[in-house]
């Protein structure tokens, strides 16, 4: 899970696009012609919100997870095989997600954030629009469930070789 909700608006159930390429949980997501889910985009430029599930086939993007596991074993990382729906979040939230470009997203909070190829940016390189704010720079969420790792607590991780146990804290302008 590369996304993690703190406060959500809306959480909306979509219909995916099945020939779209792999969407991770926590990339800003789009709309295409026919209505589906498909990852934000040069083609879909215009952001509709932030997916809520994965939709691959190739690895998990469960925080703390290696490309081996699978969190649905029927369904090879698909979360949306089942269903062919995904959800997506929208209408504003707070949120902690590693689906972030590192160089380009900076630590000052306040700043407007934008979406290229369904990742965040602190530049708008595709006219996709203002996506979200900045609210905390790249940093460890911690889990919780008391430990000696960090401050007495556990880092959440992050999916596999995706930012290093990075995540940003949004909140969510679409």
């Amino acid at each position: 899970m590369a996304l993690i909700p703190i406060y959500h608006v809306v959480a909306a159930s979509r219909q995916v696009d099945v020939s779209a390429g792999d969407i991770k949980m926590g990339m800003i997501v789009s709309l295409n012609s026919d209505g589906e889910v498909v990852k934000q985009d040069v083609t879909n430029a215009f952001p509709y919100g932030i997916a809520g599930d994965t939709k691959a086939n190739d690895a998990s993007s469960m925080p703390g997870v290696t490309g081996s596991w699978q969190n649905r074993a029927s369904d090879y990382f698909d979360e949306t095989k089942a269903s062919g729906k995904m959800t997506v979040y929208h209408s504003g939230g707070q949120f902690y997600t590693d689906q972030y470009v590192t160089a380009a997203i900076g630590t000052t909070v306040g700043v407007l954030l934008y979406s290229a190829d369904g990742l965040l940016r602190n530049t708008d390189t595709q006219t996709s629009g203002i996506v979200a704010r900045l609210l905390a720079a790249p940093g460890m969420v911690m889990s919780g469930v008391p430990g000696t790792d960090i401050s007495g607590d556990i880092a959440m991780g992050s999916e596999a070789g995706v930012n290093d146990n990075q995540y940003i804290e949004i909140k969510l302008l679409v």
